[in-house]
């Protein structure tokens, strides 16, 4: 008797229901397909820097296992074709929650049960499913503070115990690690990555111990210093489940952390709030949750683009944390809500751009999350930030990076620039800035934009969206 175990983003062996189950039937046969977008019509589909991780996910999970399937194609095929093959009398995996998954999902449920097959899925990537959880009137949360306040009235079983004993059926055939080809080669663009991070199920857990001891004291306060290192890490960890929210949430319960350990688990909770708005707004990756902001003019321009991606747009703290991200394939919280920010309203480009950018250099890119967030930035999404909300990258970096610390270590052409002008490079005496050895247009680029003027145009514009909102308002009254 053989149980597939159908892995996606759930890489680990402990806390991973699924495969607890698959192991108390008998023998198991670990899978992991990887799909091709153009074969299964994904328009999000993963980018180069979570390629990078995934092959060494996949690569700790395999040795933790003592051996994995590694398959290639549309899952909707892949899978089916393999129960057959071997003659299993079951298929077990764990949910996922994106729309396209979904229905992929349900689909295979249904022809492997046609046929005969135990076919079943679990709870074990989020804390709350989208469909357990709803306001006191009913209906989904659109708020996330409520939510968090029905998250913190909740119980949460125990995490799962890692399985004894793992007996793997026999298979021979599938792909080599290699063949999936999800390094990057010609150029390696992410060398010295593996100095940085640790993949897989064991450097999840040593992340999260080195956090609670390390990083979580003044959580509550230092999390929006990109200088210090109070902040977990452990969302790449999360995205491909070699860690689970349950886990996380027990340890941090567990010790001894005070108001620190609940703001932490409030932003763990924001992860949950992301998935609950995708569930119940497929649409949330493409489409504006607030329909009034599909009248924002937008102003692309392609070369503003390109100076926000390189992390040449001359405001240092925003890139700081561009050229972080290209540099590591993680940007500090704090920092991505003010590079959103100017994406969106100093240089007024559509959050499309971003959300796609991040998503194709974050080791972390979550589809839910990286959606939410963006629409969150913009203004245009559930619980949003007020448009009229619009960060100064000027003060932003004196208030959150006051000692120069972030900024230096990634714009080091302005190392030698004092505190009072680091952030606005721009505002100091020629004087200044030849002392310190920049000359500005050549070492370091000149703002591509006005601070004070594109204030006023982003606001400018979002009279577009107010007009509109009257205008529908208006219409509803008639």
């Amino acid at each position: 008797m053989t149980t597939l175990v159908w892995f996606r983003n759930d890489l680990r062996l402990s806390d991973n229901p699924a495969l607890v189950a698959a192991v108390e039937k008998g023998a198991i046969l670990p899978v992991f397909v990887l799909e091709d977008p153009a074969a299964t019509g994904e328009t999000h589909p993963m980018g180069g820097a979570s390629r990078w991780w995934l092959h060494h996910a996949l690569k700790a999970l395999e040795k933790d296992l003592g051996g994995l399937v590694l398959l290639r194609g549309d899952a909707r095929h892949v899978i089916p074709d393999l129960a057959r093959r071997v003659g299993a009398t079951g298929v077990y995996w764990n949910r996922a929650y994106e729309p396209r998954a979904i229905e992929r999902d349900s689909d295979i449920k249904a022809e492997l049960k046609s046929e005969g097959l135990d076919a079943r899925s679990f709870k074990a990537n989020l804390l709350v499913e989208p469909f357990e959880i709803e306001t006191k009137a009913g209906g989904s949360f659109k708020v996330y503070s409520p939510f968090w306040r029905a998250v913190q009235g909740l119980t949460f079983d125990a995490p799962l115990a890692r399985p004894e004993t793992i007996r793997l059926a026999d298979f021979d055939g599938g792909e080599t690690l290699e063949d999936l080809g999800l390094l990057p080669v010609s150029p390696n663009w992410a060398e010295g990555w593996e100095d940085i991070w640790i993949p897989g199920e064991a450097g999840a857990h040593a992340r999260l111990s080195a956090f609670l001891e390390e990083g979580m004291a003044g959580y509550g306060d230092k999390r929006n210093r990109p200088d210090l290192p109070n902040v977990s890490r452990l969302s790449p960890h999360l995205h491909f489940g070699e860690i689970s929210p349950r886990q996380i949430w027990h340890a941090v319960r567990e010790g001894d952390h005070g108001k620190d350990g609940e703001k932490f688990l409030s932003e763990l909770a924001w992860r949950e709030f992301s998935y609950h708005l995708l569930y119940h707004f497929p649409k949330l990756p493409e489409s504006n949750w607030r329909e009034d902001f599909n009248a924002y003019p937008w102003a692309f321009s392609e070369a503003n683009l390109t100076a926000w991606q390189r992390g040449r747009t001359g405001y240092p703290i925003v890139d700081a944390g561009m050229r972080e991200l290209w540099a590591t394939g993680y940007m500090h919280n704090r920092v991505r809500m003010i590079v959103a920010s100017f994406l969106v309203k100093h240089l007024r480009i559509h959050w499309h751009h971003g959300e796609e950018w991040f998503r194709d250099t974050l080791v972390d890119a979550d589809l839910a999350n990286n959606s939410a967030s963006w629409q969150w930035v913009t203004g245009s999404g559930a619980d949003a930030a007020p448009y009229f909300r619009i960060f100064n990258p000027i003060t932003q970096g004196q208030k959150f990076d006051p000692d120069g610390v972030y900024v230096r270590r990634w714009v080091p052409e302005l190392s030698k620039v004092p505190d009072q002008y680091l952030n606005a490079p721009f505002d100091a005496p020629e004087s200044v800035l030849k002392k310190a050895g920049v000359v500005l247009g050549k070492d370091y680029p000149k703002p591509i934009v006005d601070h004070a003027t594109a204030r006023q145009k982003a606001l400018d514009g979002y009279d577009a969206v107010k007009s509109r909102r009257e205008e529908r308002e208006g219409e509803a009254a008639a």
